[in-house]
């Protein structure tokens, strides 16, 4: 049975941000809306209580003006036929009862003087006691009673607030969905966009939350454009300049094909090789420029002593020196000079800078490398030699890709100092073309600034 390859997993869902926002908005209403509901039902509650038990004091006392002499000892009197959830008994000072309302449940004769709860046939009351001179006047209401038109009375209260919590979600809903239409907006801006179309988004009109994040992918679609025009440009240079090495061989294999004596196949075979090997440097110089060319500084770096990697470049350089005539002069053992860099990148940067110096520097000449500290324990390297020497027009245009100094002998491609250029601007380092002082040729210096 074939293997199958497991599938990757399937990434979350993305969370919507209106969504979520939404939500959180909402339960902050509701909850709100409950607790108002609740603060407004203890409320109502309470202030119905307080206006019952008013009620029942008014009661009380619009009953103290002369019953007793209006009525014969020992008779009672029952009061009008009506509800039986407000009772009323009036009781003379020896206890015989003048006055009562319509109601099997009688209260208990003895009452605390105020308000108390006492129990009559298996149900609580609510009574007001008011003593006089003559009499004792009770009132009472049902609690049940008093309860249910509380209730009824405090959900009229709270009912507006019920009604306008949904209308309240749904203004919340809009809201959100008014506030974040920018972003909206923009997303459908970048979903129409071409995939190169680096062109900034707009900034206006954007909540100041979402600005700077647009502010910062503009910043990025910034350097997305100039490492695309960078692309673009070394994709066409490097074009250029490989047409040029790659007709070339083809042409010599057309002579090594058409050469008929052995010396002349040998020769053909050795411009060949030639050949090879000079396209073998471009195509190398061109993979070190892609790899060190770029603005951003250089990651995992670690301390380099400088002097120790300039006196091993030279070391590796030395057998092309000896085939060349040319005299080598490097730093002495003298007290380290440390950087903060990565050390193979110095090291294409020495290499490239002294095989620069040994292409133009005669037969019997001097290169000279020389490593020191700079200003505020920065560093400073330089590369001298005897040569020609560079125009102070052309110093600047020889940092430039694929230039050559016009006249300039040999089969170089222009991309040393490109590199060298690149690799210090990764390192923060400031790269300076001039004129020797002490052997009259070319000086080009990189200084690297203190930490």
């Amino acid at each position: 049975m074939a293997a199958t390859t497991p599938r990757p997993a399937a990434d979350p869902p993305a969370r919507s941000l209106r969504a979520r926002l939404t939500l959180l908005l909402l339960l902050t209403v509701l909850v709100t809306a409950l607790a108002q509901g609740v603060i407004t039902w203890r409320a109502a509650r309470a202030e119905i209580e307080s206006v019952f038990d008013a009620q029942m004091e008014r009661i009380a006392l619009s009953l103290t003006g002369g019953l007793a002499s209006s009525v014969l000892e020992g008779s009672v009197i029952d009061g009008p036929p009506g509800t039986q959830e407000l009772i009323i008994q009036v009781w003379r000072a020896d206890g015989i009862m003048l006055y009562r309302s319509p109601s099997a449940r009688l209260l208990p004769p003895q009452a605390v003087i105020g308000f108390s709860d006492v129990q009559a046939a298996g149900e609580p009351y609510r009574v007001y006691t008011l003593e006089t001179a003559t009499q004792v006047i009770q009132v009472a209401q049902a609690v049940s009673a008093r309860r249910r038109m509380a209730g009824q009375l405090a959900l009229r209260a709270v009912l507006p607030v019920a009604l306008l919590a949904p209308v309240l979600m749904l203004i919340v809903g809009w809201v959100v969905g008014r506030a974040l239409a920018p972003v909206q907006q923009l997303r459908r801006q970048l979903a129409a966009r071409r995939a190169d179309e680096l062109a900034p988004l707009p900034v206006a009109g954007l909540p100041a939350e979402v600005a700077p994040l647009v502010a910062e992918m503009n910043g990025l679609l910034a350097r997305l454009e100039a490492a695309w025009q960078q692309l673009s440009d070394f994709t066409a240079d490097a074009a250029h300049e490989l047409r040029s090495p790659l007709a070339a061989l083809r042409l010599q294999v057309q002579g090594l094909q058409r050469a008929d004596t052995d010396e002349a196949r040998q020769t053909a075979t050795e411009r060949l090789l030639a050949g090879v090997d000079r396209a073998t440097r471009l195509v190398e110089q061109l993979l070190a420029l892609a790899r060190h060319d770029g603005n951003g500084a250089a990651s995992a770096t670690a301390p380099v002593d400088l002097a120790a990697l300039a006196r091993r470049a030279l070391h590796d350089a030395t057998s092309e020196a000896q085939a060349r005539q040319i005299e080598l002069r490097g730093p002495d053992a003298a007290a380290p000079v440390m950087i903060q860099g990565q050390a193979d990148a110095l090291a294409v940067l020495l290499r490239n800078l002294i095989d620069n110096a040994l292409k133009h520097t005669p037969a019997g000449g001097v290169v000279q490398v020389s490593v020191r500290h700079g200003e505020g324990a920065g560093a400073e390297l330089a590369v001298e030699d005897s040569g020609p020497g560079i125009a102070p027009e052309d110093r600047q245009r020889v940092l430039d890709r694929f230039y050559r100094v016009p006249g300039t002998p040999g089969h170089g491609s222009g991309l040393g100092l490109a590199i060298v250029q690149a690799v210090a601007r990764r390192h923060g380092a400031r790269m300076e073309v001039g004129e020797s002082a002490g052997l009259g040729g070319a000086r080009v210096e990189v200084s690297w600034p203190a930490p």
